[in-house]
């Protein structure tokens, strides 16, 4: 295949993505700390002096609208379960899958860099593969960091999942992972594909009822990440028993079993993703109507 030329708006794209991303923190931020202040000032009203008891409470108290955003979640979990498994039908979720091997090889990438070593380039296969290839970096960190990474990312997404404006800042981060996946990936149609593809949905989903759609979809992606982590590894290590796979390769180098550092990754993923519908129950008590709200003041659309 002929090498794909990135145009100039492109590079300009990708060289600016951490400044927007900068400005929309920064937006965001005053917003997202009057709703932390609110909730900390609603748990200690009859009691001015914080609390590890007021914190349980609060953590523990479950309003309507995270219910709702529960049961979403538990939809989720079903459907992709029952999807991924029925025959034909299955193909319904391949996009997604590819979308969610994408995080996958960008946390191998992006431990790489962190750790000194340089990314060649990002691919993913149509069979439901993908592969990093890399110079240096410290292999103890980048081999898990594709399973972890993505279940990592899962987790932010569910969390993000249950607000709007948090969803929104998260499609930016989003946006910048797609970006440099784009930039490594830029000589693979699959993996250009999938990422305008994910790109397109995000930006719709913004124009909808001023984006209470795009917290559903950025919980969506969060659930089948890191879904996609537990259920991978048990796919390779345990049903199918994959010669090479990230876990066998750093049994190899380190020791221990595949199986064992399979099971290690996919418990630290779910324990992600626990914490994630945890964390996001304790810091976003605001009802569908108050998200609709802040979401019209936060780079409002239609």
């Amino acid at each position: 295949m002929a090498p794909v030329v990135v145009s100039p708006a492109l590079r300009s794209v990708a060289a600016h993505s951490g400044a927007v991303l900068r400005s929309a923190v920064v937006a965001a931020g005053p917003l997202i700390a009057r709703k932390a202040a609110q909730a900390l000032r609603d748990d200690n009203k009859h009691d001015q002096q914080f609390s590890t008891r007021s914190l349980e409470s609060r953590a523990l108290t479950v309003n309507d609208t995270q219910k709702v955003t529960l049961g979403v979640i538990a939809a989720y979990v079903v459907a992709i379960a029952l999807l991924w498994n029925i025959p034909y039908v299955r193909y319904v979720l391949w996009p997604f899958k590819m979308l969610v091997i994408a995080f996958h090889e960008f946390g191998h990438a992006i431990m790489a860099v962190c750790t000194g070593g340089r990314v060649i380039s990002i691919t993913l296969d149509p069979h439901e593969g993908g592969v990093t290839q890399m110079k240096g970096g410290k292999a103890a960190i980048t081999l898990p960091a594709g399973y972890l990474g993505s279940s990592l990312i899962g987790a932010l997404l569910i969390f993000c999942g249950f607000d709007i404006v948090a969803s929104k800042v998260a499609s930016f981060v989003l946006g910048a992972c797609f970006l440099l996946t784009l930039w490594w990936g830029k000589r693979d149609w699959l993996t250009i594909g999938t990422v305008l593809l994910a790109v397109g949905l995000l930006v719709a989903f913004w124009f909808i009822k001023h984006a209470e759609p795009l917290r559903f979809l950025v919980l969506f992606i969060g659930v089948m990440s890191s879904l996609y982590s537990v259920w991978d590894i048990c796919d390779d290590l345990i049903l199918r028993k994959v010669n090479e796979s990230d876990a066998s390769v750093f049994a190899q180098r380190y020791g221990g079993s595949s199986q064992c550092w399979g099971v290690l990754w996919s418990i630290v993923s779910l324990a992600f993703m626990v914490f994630g519908i945890l964390a996001g129950i304790a810091a976003f008590p605001e009802t569908f109507a108050e998200q609709e709200e802040d979401s019209k003041k936060f780079i409002p659309t239609l």
